[in-house]
């Protein structure tokens, strides 16, 4: 099992350091290397660096009073005119959402993947506070910096969940 798997864990306490750009590129390619349905590759990201707008957004999600203490967040958007098939953009843009989580790991940064699919008002939230188009489906955030703090590894294998050729 690669290490980054076991190492993931979302952390949520950032020490106060910026980013530099070549290790966000990093996050974005390989987020960008993840599988999607007939190779549509529906996924946009808007890269948040500026405090003012880090700071605004847990008025607009509930869960992200974290962000404003990031490095950066990255905003993992589907483009739906990229979707011939209803549904497929959601996980494919989570897909990349879990790439990207790898590669923070791989770059010693810690990460936490905030939801904003299917909630309708954190999905009015992002597209006003980013003036996304109307195509543009605000899937998922991503609070991304350097770690304030260490969890531990945890096993999360629950071989009662496994059930081989039938249920």
């Amino acid at each position: 099992m690669l290490k980054e798997i076991r190492q993931r864990r979302s952390i949520r306490k950032y020490e106060n350091r910026p980013i530099p750009d070549n290790i966000l590129e990093s996050l974005l390619r390989s987020a960008m290397q993840a599988p999607s349905a007939r190779n549509m590759q529906p996924w946009e990201f808007v890269v948040v660096k500026d405090r003012d707008i880090l700071r605004r957004i847990p008025d607009y999600h509930p869960y992200s009073s974290m962000v404003p203490g990031a490095g950066a967040a990255i905003l993992v958007c589907g483009n739906a005119e990229l979707q011939d098939e209803p549904g497929y953009i959601i996980q494919d843009c989570s897909a990349a959402v879990q790439n990207l989580l790898l590669e923070a790991v791989n770059q010693g940064l810690g990460a936490v993947w905030l939801g904003i699919f299917p909630r309708k008002e954190r999905m009015e939230g992002m597209t006003e506070l980013f003036s996304l188009p109307g195509n543009i489906i605000p899937v998922a955030l991503v609070s991304v910096g350097y770690p304030a703090e260490k969890p531990g590894i945890e096993d999360r294998f629950a071989p009662e969940k496994v059930h081989y050729n039938r249920w």
